[in-house]
């Protein structure tokens, strides 16, 4: 079988391009830029996918069994792939994202079917649009579509967290590692799921050249549920250390980051301070081998491990550190002069 992926190196990718450059069935293409080396066996097309021109024509003689695309976030990029692979592959997969479910919805248990609208993040807003265009080519012209919609997917260089700056997690490691109070959005207590790379790959390779994964929408997901504290509680006895945790609602942090550019209205009420509880039913049909093999308490030390022994990973960000503490003093102030 002929895959072609779109980007192919990215957090989740990368994942997926490992597992079949094992299988002897697959025969692995990347279209990207060649930036970053690839497993042994995969071949590139090395290109800007955005040069529509030099695209079509690396790949005038090819066909596809199935495309993946991964680095198309608005509807440009995807009517770009729609000229480019109409009539040459048996299936694109668009990578949507679970941020485009409705938040919060109706029922607390998310499905497939449940309503997509984000009226606070522009990214999830065009990965709406996005499917939308695709659905309308697929009614209409039979073009062969799957959507996946990833919810918080992290691998072992990458820490999963709610509330941190412009350069990443680390500042909130060190926060940690520091003994300073870390700031959790709400209460704590709303449910999140987290999932890693290497799980992802599993449910999503399950959807690869198979028929009835053609004209439909799937979420893969973990099946481990969290609260953020628990998640938060986790890392740190991951690091050793005791966390100090600093609720703070996610309407405030929203209004205090808007002069520092953090778009928490995005990343928080429109996407992580809501509880959410993916029901993993549909993608299991399609995949049975779909689960958790790696639950948060390993994944976390499997990514710490990795970043605390490479110090090109230390990211500081100064500015997020002064802001945290600038929150928590404004609401202590707060407190006492009530």
């Amino acid at each position: 079988m002929k895959v072609l992926f779109i980007g192919g190196t990215g957090q989740i990718s990368s994942a997926i391009v490992r597992k079949l450059a094992k299988e002897k069935d697959f025969e692995v293409w990347l279209l990207n830029r060649g930036n970053r080396e690839v497993p042994d066996g995969v071949h590139q097309i090395i290109a800007d996918v955005n040069d529509e021109e030099k695209v079509a024509d690396a790949i005038k003689d090819m066909t596809f069994d199935t495309v993946c695309e991964f680095i198309g976030f608005t509807v440009d990029h995807i009517e770009r792939d729609y000229r480019l692979f109409k009539g040459k592959t048996k299936q694109y997969i668009f990578t949507s994202s679970a941020s485009a479910y409705h938040k919060p919805a109706a029922g607390y248990l998310i499905t497939e079917g449940t309503t997509l609208a984000n009226p606070h993040w522009q990214y999830s807003r065009d990965k709406i649009a996005c499917e939308e265009f695709l659905m309308k080519k697929y009614r209409e012209e039979g073009f062969p579509v799957t959507i996946v919609r990833p919810s918080h997917t992290y691998d072992e260089r990458n820490i999963p967290l709610g509330v941190h700056g412009k350069n990443g997690f680390y500042q909130v490691i060190k926060r940690m590692q520091e003994g300073k109070p870390v700031i959790i959005q709400g209460d704590g207590s709303s449910l999140w799921h987290l999932t890693f790379n290497e799980d992802f790959a599993i449910g999503y390779t399950g959807l690869i050249g198979n028929r009835h994964a053609i004209g439909e929408a799937f979420h893969i997901t973990g099946d481990e549920v969290l609260t953020w504290d628990q998640i938060y509680r986790t890392i740190a006895d991951a690091l050793g250390v005791e966390l100090v945790p600093y609720h703070v609602s996610s309407e405030f942090l929203s209004a205090a980051g808007d002069k520092y550019g953090f778009d928490f209205e995005g990343s928080l009420i429109g996407d992580k301070s809501v509880s959410v509880v993916f029901d993993n039913s549909k993608i299991k049909r399609i995949a049975p081998n779909m689960t958790t093999y790696i639950p948060f308490h390993r994944g976390v030390r499997m990514a710490l491990e990795y970043v605390l022994t490479h110090p090109e990973e230390y990211k500081e960000d100064p500015e997020f550190d002064i802001w945290c503490d600038n929150v928590i003093d404004a609401l202590e102030k707060a407190k006492k002069s009530i």
